[in-house]
C-alpha cells in the first residue's frame, strides 16, 4: 500500500530539487526536497498535492521521496542524499526542514538529527494503513 501513498512527485524534477546518486551507471539512491507545500505523495499517489510555494522565512522545506537501492543499503547513500537536500534547502533560504517518514526511514532520520513531531498514518488503501512519522530538523 505504501507505493500508493509515497512515490516520486515529478514536480520535484521540474523544480530541479531531485537528485540521483549513481555508482558505475547504477542508481544507488534518489531523493529530494521541495519549496512547495506538499509533504509527501507521488504522481501515482492517492494523496493530494499542494503546489503552493513556501515562504523560507516562516515555513519548513519538505524533504521528499527518499529511496535507496537495496544493493547499496547501509553504505551512506541515504545520508549523502539527506545532506544534499539540507544543504540546497539552506542555500535557498530555509532554516528548517520536515519530512513524513515511513518506519523504515526513521532510524536514518533520527541519526541525522531529525526529531519526531507527530505520529500519523496514511489513509487506508486496500485494507492496509501505512504508519507515518512527521519529523523535523533545524538547519
Amino acid at each position: 500500500a505504501s507505493h500508493k501513498v509515497m512515490g516520486l512527485d515529478s514536480q520535484l524534477v521540474r523544480d530541479s530539487t531531485y537528485f540521483v546518486i549513481e555508482e558505475q551507471g547504477i542508481a544507488a539512491g534518489c531523493g529530494g526536497w521541495s519549496f512547495r507545500a506538499t509533504l509527501y505523495g507521488g504522481d501515482e499517489s492517492v494523496i493530494a498535492r499542494e503546489p503552493a510555494r513556501l515562504d523560507p522565512a516562516k515555513d519548513a522545506a519538505k524533504v521528499r521521496a527518499m529511496y535507496t537501492n537495496p544493493d547499496f543499503a547501509r553504505r551512506g547513500v541515504g545520508r549523502m542524499l539527506l545532506a544534499l537536500c539540507e544543504d540546497t534547502a539552506r542555500a535557498a533560504g530555509f532554516g528548517r526542514v520536515e519530512l513524513m517518514a515511513t518506519m523504515a526511514g526513521v532510524p536514518l532520520y533520527r541519526a541525522a538529527g531529525y526529531v519526531a513531531v507527530a505520529e500519523t498514518q496514511a489513509p487506508e488503501i486496500d485494507g492496509v494503513t501505512v504508519p507515518l512519522l512527521l519529523m523535523g530538523k533545524t538547519l
